[in-house]
């Protein structure tokens, strides 16, 4: 069974909104000050810019009126200026009443959760009304708001877990040490190497680590060549025979698809079959079978890595390449630090591939690792 780090993504449950439910989604105080802030400053450019057109309008009727020469007098010229500003003033209230509540309240929202976002709340969210191009400048801010959010919570687990993985072999190599130290025991071939496997462990972890951190940034050097997938099979298998001999599993190479080759990094892209079929191996109890296979697929190639274990829990395969996730049952430390399958899916996306899991309860999982057949551009 392939079993990572059981956590949980945050719900990303937003604070509380204004009380009708249709503004960003933070405090309501703070929401309402920013919001009453704007309208303000907008109603008061409106009046304005409707007084100045009346005015414009009365004073063009009445000049246009004396330079035609026309003996209408003072009283007359005012009646014929109101009769026409009147009209025209109700006109540019309903259209600007309109523009206002089509532009100026979903702005006004739109800059209350910029402001809020600045502040560096990543929950402020607006409301996406209409079809109009607010309610997509909308959609798409709070599309935005969301991968931020998610970002900064990625990046705080990453935080919490990397300070999980690092405390235990510091502990237990601070705890060799100070025994030695206080003279509770020798230091003996056992404890140095004890304390030598703990600064492997760590070793280990910063060098997958820094490996995974330059695939999901697009940075990871590759040495591409063509080779026949039946070699990367081939060493794979012969690599991992005497850890499936000592654990009692059957270790296979049933199609190894001889005539199929691929254009990859050998050295990277055998990293991530490792840690594919290290993972089946782990999670296969003896007396099981782990397979591997090559086929032509699609525009590619596939390679498969199939083992009989217990399976994945259908609630945890969205979760099983996200960083340091392992499943209740691998909550040891000999099961590795839960990067081996972040690690494999980001090397074969560098090679402009994919991974994709299948598993069943009690059945068993695959892994299926696609490869273009030639070099993407």
């Amino acid at each position: 069974m392939w079993m990572h780090h059981h956590r949980r993504r945050s719900t990303g449950q937003p604070h509380d909104g204004p009380p009708d439910g249709h503004g960003p989604e933070w405090p309501a105080e703070d929401w309402h000050k920013r919001r009453r802030f704007f309208m303000r400053r907008f109603a008061g450019v409106f009046v304005f810019a409707v007084l100045s057109a009346i005015l414009l309008l009365v004073g063009l009727i009445m000049l246009a009126v004396r330079f035609s020469g026309s003996s209408i007098g003072t009283a007359e010229l005012t009646l014929i200026a109101a009769c026409v500003a009147v009209p025209f003033l109700f006109g540019i209230l309903m259209v600007g009443g309109f523009a206002f509540s089509r532009l100026g309240s979903p702005l006004a929202d739109l800059m209350a959760a910029a402001d809020a976002v600045a502040a560096g709340d990543l929950s402020a969210r607006v409301p996406e009304r209409g079809r109009g191009n607010m309610a997509r400048l909308a959609a798409r801010f709070n599309r935005m708001t969301a991968e931020l959010e998610r970002a900064e919570q990625t990046r705080r687990n990453l935080t919490a877990d990397v300070a999980h993985e690092l405390r235990t072999p510091l502990h237990i190599l601070q705890g060799n040490l100070e025994g030695v130290l206080d003279g509770v025991y020798q230091p003996s071939d056992d404890h140095i190497a004890a304390m030598l496997d703990e600064t492997r462990l760590l070793a280990r972890l910063v060098d997958e680590l820094q490996t995974l951190s330059l695939a999901e940034a697009g940075e990871l050097p590759l040495h591409r060549r063509a080779l026949p997938a039946a070699d990367l099979l081939a060493d794979v298998a012969a690599r991992f025979a005497p850890a499936a001999a000592d654990t009692g599993v059957a270790l296979e190479v049933i199609d190894a698809g001889a005539a199929l080759a691929v254009t990859v990094d050998p050295d990277r892209l055998d990293q991530a079959l490792s840690n594919l079929v290290g993972n089946a191996l782990r999670h296969t109890p003896a007396g099981g079978r782990v397979t591997l296979s090559a086929q032509k697929a699609p525009s590619g190639v596939e390679i498969i890595v199939s083992d009989s274990g217990a399976g994945i829990d259908p609630a945890d395969l969205p979760f099983i390449f996200d960083r340091f996730w392992r499943g209740d049952r691998a909550r040891t430390r000999g099961s590795g630090a839960g990067l081996g399958l972040p690690i494999a899916r980001r090397l074969v996306e560098a090679h402009g591939g994919r991974i994709i899991a299948n598993s069943a309860p009690g059945v068993g999982t695959t892994m299926t690792v696609w490869l273009p057949a030639t070099e993407p551009a």
